[in-house]
């Protein structure tokens, strides 16, 4: 299984923190979003991951190289255009890796290793699996989903909240067909002049309406978003939450190791 992180964004609401730096090297709990996702990942099924860099590429490159993952396997890649495309143009240069079985996977979604796992035990149920939680509030930042009976019929920011029943983290599973099928439609949008402004779940969105796209829920489990300075703070209160063990090897404070026991027992 290949995980490809889309990291080719600055993070403008974040300046200044991210005037010099993405957004997904910003320190969370002392160390890069980047590699508490890649620390999730390697807790799961997966065997390699390609990053897709483009701001200041370079900072990405340095945290991956001062990793050492027990054999997982990563890489990056860099789209020299990241300033002239939204999501959907990144993805759209990185179809071939689209190939066989894939996860895609925002660089700004920290999330425990849980979430992915309980996202790759679904595989096989759709082509494409989308992975959604839900909440009592949406906002209009929310990436809004509608699903009937697992299966997903509608994802963007506008849908209006009648009907609207959950939100996509920013993770999807894809087989061979899903994958072979999302890369014809990024090829399609890329085509019209609208693309290169896009967002990669326009593409989804077009994909649910032919039934190849499933929702997995993973209500209860721990993902935040990270946008802004409030998601940041949140975040790092989230992560603490979370009653996970370090991986072997890796420093952890008697206060945080406090911290996470008495959470876990809450």
């Amino acid at each position: 299984m290949k995980v490809i992180i889309l990291s080719a964004g600055q993070g403008r609401r974040l300046l200044p923190l991210t005037e010099s730096r993405p957004k997904c090297s910003l320190p969370i709990n002392g160390r890069p979003l980047l590699e508490w996702q890649l620390r999730e990942i390697s807790r799961c099924d997966v065997e390699e991951v390609v990053i897709a860099t483009g701001y200041a590429a370079h900072v990405v490159e340095d945290i991956v190289a001062g990793l050492d993952l027990d054999g997982l396997q990563v890489r990056t890649e860099f789209n020299p255009f990241f300033e002239h495309c939204d999501n959907l143009g990144t993805c759209w240069l990185m179809r071939h890796e689209m190939r066989g079985e894939f996860v895609v996977l925002n660089g700004d979604t920290l999330f425990e290793a849980a979430v992915m796992q309980r996202l790759l035990a679904e595989r096989g149920a759709y082509p494409i699996i989308l992975t959604a939680d839900r909440k009592g509030h949406y906002d209009d930042d929310d990436m809004l989903i509608v699903s009937e009976g697992g299966r997903l019929e509608r994802v963007g920011k506008r849908l209006g909240i009648p009907g609207v029943n959950g939100e996509s983290i920013g993770m999807l599973a894809f087989d061979a067909g899903g994958g072979a099928a999302f890369v014809a439609m990024l090829d399609s949008v890329m085509r019209r002049r609208e693309g290169l402004g896009s967002w990669y779940l326009s593409a989804v969105d077009a994909l649910a309406r032919t039934g190849a796209v499933g929702v997995c829920s993973i209500h209860g489990l721990g993902w935040c978003e990270v946008d802004t300075r409030l998601d940041l703070a949140r975040a790092e209160e989230q992560h603490r939450r979370w009653p996970l063990l370090p991986p072997e090897g890796m420093a952890v404070s008697p206060v945080e190791d406090f911290q996470r026991s008495a959470a876990a027992r809450e």
